[in-house]
């Protein structure tokens, strides 16, 4: 198997300018979603893929017990700094979602920004999800989104191969940091292939390029796909949610959030 430091992707200028290009995320509607979803299941709480601790910072200074994981070192470190600030240490571990083992189990496990969706494998999926049934003390709920990345006809390669900007913002030094992309969609296997270029921009010039590739990036679930997946891995009361809200998810959905229960 790979060694860590040759698998994780969140690195170099995409952890650096992660917080900048995100911008102010206080109102992104699932931070009040899944606080509520904790506060029906209980803690503590286990951050899946907390990165640089967009929710996990939030909810330690609003009292909640919650630990965070995430196989980047480098999003890890500035989630450190971040909390250091704070005056908050929190509990961090650098594992992958197939192979977590921690110390203690959870009342409440969220998956946010559809990170559950970057396991590829079918197997390492199935792996994960039973591995956060497995952290849940009993009655323990698990809450993750998943979103359909690809809804229209078959792309041309015109579609394929054209780069887009999709953020733009300016560092507290005066140098841009801009991101552009491009996807290709594997409709009939339901995966993404993506290409990402980060520059830094001082004075005009591009001064810093940093280039990934995944090749596939990402994987997407029907919705049935996404309730089997709970229930294979035994999760009882499995829900669907609209987007992040309390009504039921409808079939046109696009995106939803998926609760389901270890059983007690």
């Amino acid at each position: 198997m790979p060694d860590q430091c040759d698998r994780y992707e969140y690195r170099g200028l995409i952890a650096e300018s992660w917080d900048l290009l995100r911008g102010d995320t206080s109102q992104w509607p699932d931070r009040l979603f899944y606080r509520n979803r904790i506060g029906e299941s209980g803690q503590p709480v286990l951050d899946v893929g907390c990165g640089t601790g967009r929710l996990l910072l939030d909810y330690l200074v609003g009292g909640v017990d919650i630990d965070g994981v995430d196989n980047s070192p480098e999003m890890l470190a500035l989630c450190r700094e971040k909390a250091a600030s704070l005056g908050l240490h929190p509990a961090l571990y650098a594992q992958f979602m197939e192979s977590i083992d921690l110390p203690r189990r959870y009342g409440t496990i969220i998956v946010p920004s559809s990170s559950f969706q970057l396991v590829i494998d079918e197997d390492a999926a199935g792996e994960a999800i039973r591995r956060f049934h497995d952290h849940l003390e009993p009655g323990g709920a698990l809450v993750m989104p998943f979103m359909i990345l690809w809804t229209g006809l078959p792309q041309t390669a015109a579609q394929a191969n054209a780069w887009r900007v999709i953020a733009e913002r300016e560092r507290t030094d005066g140098a841009i940091v801009r991101r552009w992309m491009r996807a290709r969609y594997d409709v009939t296997r339901q995966l993404e292939h993506t290409e990402d270029r980060y520059e830094v921009v001082v004075d005009g010039d591009v001064v810093q390029t940093e280039h990934y590739h995944r090749s596939p990036a990402t994987r997407w679930y029907t919705q049935q796909q996404s309730l089997d997946v709970y229930r294979r891995a035994g999760f009882v009361d499995v829900r669907r949610y609209r987007e992040f809200t309390a009504e039921p998810a409808t079939a046109g959905d696009c995106i939803w959030t998926v609760v389901g229960r270890r059983v007690r």
